[in-house]
């Protein structure tokens, strides 16, 4: 595997943050390797800020990306307001939820203001600074961020669309609340030295709401989380699952956007026109990354490759790769980045 060994300073060799802005500016790094990075679960590890930071700087130490996701506990965003939930062997190290805080309308109304300085929230920022102590220098990391609605989807379930639709009023007076506190949570991820945020949207769907519905109750308050981000200079956008908003999403002021591009529109080639940052993805995380082999990766990278002319490409999966994802097909990959 070629070394990606590229921090400032390091004789002509284009550094992790010029390679991501050459991507982010639609272009092609000046050393011709693209930008890569894949990011994961740490299941059990993701329960404390000194674990999951170790273990975040360990993989990072291992696979040298070109940026790090710091990937929490994705219950983490609601924790604070009740919920719980359990690891029991998933293999995206996602976890089961145990119960939700909100069992009915009416206890959208009484959702309270969080101390972001303390459980869960405090935690993860701990995490971060631990981070950022711990990576090499001019490494770029970003955390992620679940958007206001999808907070919500956490806190009440599936019931959290029917809410909407019956009992709006209510909804969003949480949607407000929850944005306040996340505001506050952005602005202190940002003072602990990250690069930005991974803004994770999983409600903008055409198989969950209609677009009407996500401009009323996600956009504007996706937007008042990315103004809070503003000093920011790389954050990434998640479109998650199928049938997702697209257009309405790359509309935000975002520097790159992730979605799974290998299982629904748009592909890479029809996404280049629509979008002006860093797209990132190419690869299917299961069928390719996981069950396949290191030629099979190389090719959809080659082939991801073509369908941008290397241009403003991120290479990455369409989200978290397994747990047990080999990494003969990780080495794979960056290979085919760095060389082509």
């Amino acid at each position: 595997m070629t070394p990606r060994g590229c921090h400032s300073g390091e004789g002509n060799m284009t550094n992790k943050r010029e390679r991501l802005e050459a991507a982010i500016a639609g272009q092609v790094p000046p050393d011709g390797r693209l930008p890569i990075a894949f990011w994961r679960h740490f299941p059990g590890d993701d329960q404390s800020a000194e674990s999951l930071a170790r273990a975040t700087v360990e993989y990072q130490a291992q696979w040298d990306f070109d940026f790090v996701k710091v990937s929490p506990a994705a219950s983490y965003c609601a924790e604070d307001w009740g919920l719980e939930s359990a690891w029991t062997g998933n293999q995206e190290g996602t976890r089961d939820y145990l119960n939700r805080p909100i069992t009915g309308p009416e206890q959208w109304e009484r959702l309270p203001l969080l101390d972001i300085t303390k459980g869960t929230l405090g935690r993860s920022l701990r995490a971060l600074e631990l981070v950022n102590e711990g990576l090499a220098p001019g490494t770029p990391f970003i955390w992620t961020v679940f958007s206001p609605l999808t907070v919500l989807r956490y806190l009440r379930g599936p019931a959290y669309v029917s809410d909407l639709r019956q009992h709006p009023d209510r909804v969003l007076h949480a949607l407000d609340i929850v944005t306040r506190v996340f505001e506050q949570f952005v602005d202190a991820v940002l003072d602990t030295g990250a690069a930005g945020i991974f803004l994770a949207v999983q409600p903008a769907s055409y198989g969950i709401l209609s677009e009407e519905e996500y401009r009323r109750f996600g956009e504007p308050f996706d937007r008042r989380l990315l103004d809070a981000a503003q000093r920011g200079w790389f954050h990434l956008l998640h479109a998650h699952g199928e049938n997702v908003m697209w257009d309405l999403l790359a509309s935000y002021p975002v520097q790159a956007i992730n979605w799974h591009d290998r299982a629904t529109p748009p592909t890479l080639a029809e996404a280049r026109p629509r979008f002006g940052g860093a797209l990132v993805g190419g690869i299917k995380q299961w069928e390719t990354l996981l069950q396949g082999s290191p030629g099979d990766v190389k090719a959809e990278v080659a082939g991801a490759r073509d369908q941008v002319s290397d241009r403003g490409l991120i290479i990455g999966a369409g989200c978290v790769i397994p747990i047990t994802t080999p990494w003969r097909n990780i080495r794979a990959a960056i290979d085919a980045a760095n060389n082509g």
